[in-house]
């Protein structure tokens, strides 16, 4: 199974950050022993990484950090970044086609979208609400400090479908409810060839939704992923001016599919295409649903066209084109899922091929402990340099001085 050499790799390749994109031309095979085991993107203000995408061909790595894209070079030296969202930028991957920066981008004013304008000192968007997906010019990006409404570098496309889902009230076994399938938002994006056909065919884009963790409703029990033919999509693209947000995009998707995992907090955080397996990987916080074995990670099997069922908790019925589950894993016979319970991936997912992932890594000196843990023995000495504030008793010697422990205040008056 794919998972068990994920593992391996992730361990020996922690990143700062998030999502999926890889070798987005496919030119050059990988060679693993030539790629960096880390890339760090240094500490970048209030937030936390949201999403990563990579381009081997071309040596760059793409950070989200929420409100900021960082364009750096694969030893995580900045080379450009853009400005001034007051959305969520979350998940983002590259077009094969285009070689264009794909992400998705949130303005509402829920929970997390009232808790990214606190941080932000002066900003407002008049409480509008609107789902799109950025897409970055990542030519033009060769500068710091590059404004996202200014500097002709990205364009955005309406979500319609998404936005209509979340305004919906909806009945179902006799409540009356916000949000249609718990519709949160959107976060997750990736490049994938349709389901159950060729790796090689014609790519699209899914978009999957954020989905709210109410433990009170049947009807947010599965995954929503929206499929888009991105090669239209010209005629929509626009400048977004977030003081008054457009609309123009796509009347529906193509496809909008679900994928039975059980509720989980937020929907898919990450969603990326592996051309290895030809499966694709969703990283998820944990729902808390009891009677769900709430796993953080699902595999959709790319091999499996969707099929056209009735989904359940629904009341009057719901009829979908449902997605499968890789049967591999874990396996809850109850609910008949499978998956991982796996750390790492809601904060970067990142396929580089041949079954090789980059993953995202938020560290802290907790987490840099946790992640000790984790490791195999030969990497523990490496780990332990870069942090020697986790020594129990490093012995640090100046001349005839000497301290025992970490005290970077004596070694700060040490001539």
């Amino acid at each position: 199974m794919i998972l068990k050499r994920l593992i391996p790799i992730l361990l020996v390749v922690p990143l700062l950050a998030a999502c999926p994109s890889g070798n987005p031309n496919g030119k050059m095979p990988v060679d693993v022993s030539k790629l960096p085991r880390q890339i760090y993107s240094g500490e970048q203000g209030p937030f936390h990484v949201q999403g990563i995408a990579v381009d081997l061909d071309r040596g760059y790595m793409y950070f989200s950090f929420t409100t900021t894209l960082l364009k750096t070079d694969m030893q995580g030296n900045l080379l450009g970044s853009v400005e001034g969202m007051t959305g969520h930028l979350g998940c983002m991957t590259l077009n094969p086609d285009d070689g264009r920066l794909y992400a998705s981008i949130e303005y509402k004013h829920d929970a997390i979208g009232k808790g990214i304008l606190n941080k932000l000192e002066g900003v407002r968007n008049d409480e509008q609400t609107g789902f799109y997906v950025a897409v970055f010019d990542v030519d033009r990006i060769d500068r710091i400090g590059m404004n996202a409404e200014k500097d002709d570098v990205m364009k955005t496309v309406y979500i319609k479908e998404a936005v209509d889902d979340y305004y919906a009230k909806v009945s179902n076994n006799g409540q009356e409810l916000e949000h249609r399938f718990g519709c949160s938002g959107i976060d997750g994006v990736t490049f994938a060839p349709a389901f159950g056909q060729s790796r090689d065919g014609k790519k699209y884009l899914y978009v999957a939704y954020g989905i709210y963790g109410d433990t009170l409703r049947t009807d947010n029990d599965y995954q929503v992923i929206l499929a888009y033919d991105t090669r239209d999509w010209k005629q929509y693209e626009q400048p977004l001016t977030q003081e008054n947000l457009h609309k123009s995009g796509p009347e529906k998707p193509l496809h909008k599919y679900f994928l039975y995992t059980g509720n989980t907090s937020w929907g898919i955080q990450n969603l990326a295409y592996d051309k290895a397996s030809g499966n694709m990987h969703a990283a998820v916080y944990k729902g808390k649903k009891s009677h769900y074995p709430n796993y953080s990670y699902f595999v959709i099997d790319g091999s499996k066209a969707p099929e056209r069922k009735q989904l359940q908790g629904f009341d009057p019925a719901v009829e979908a084109e449902v997605l499968s589950l890789l049967p591999e894993g874990l396996h809850d016979a109850q609910s008949d899922t499978w998956g991982w319970n796996f750390k790492w991936g809601t904060t970067g997912l990142c396929p580089i091929g041949d079954g090789y992932f980059y993953i995202s890594h938020n560290a802290k000196d907790k987490q840099t402990l946790a992640l000790l843990e984790a490791l195999i023995d030969w990497q523990k000495e490496d780990k332990l340099f870069e942090n020697q504030q986790l020594l129990r008793t490093p012995i640090v010697r100046n001349g005839r001085q000497a301290t025992v422990g970490y005290c970077p205040e004596v070694w700060a008056a040490w001539e």
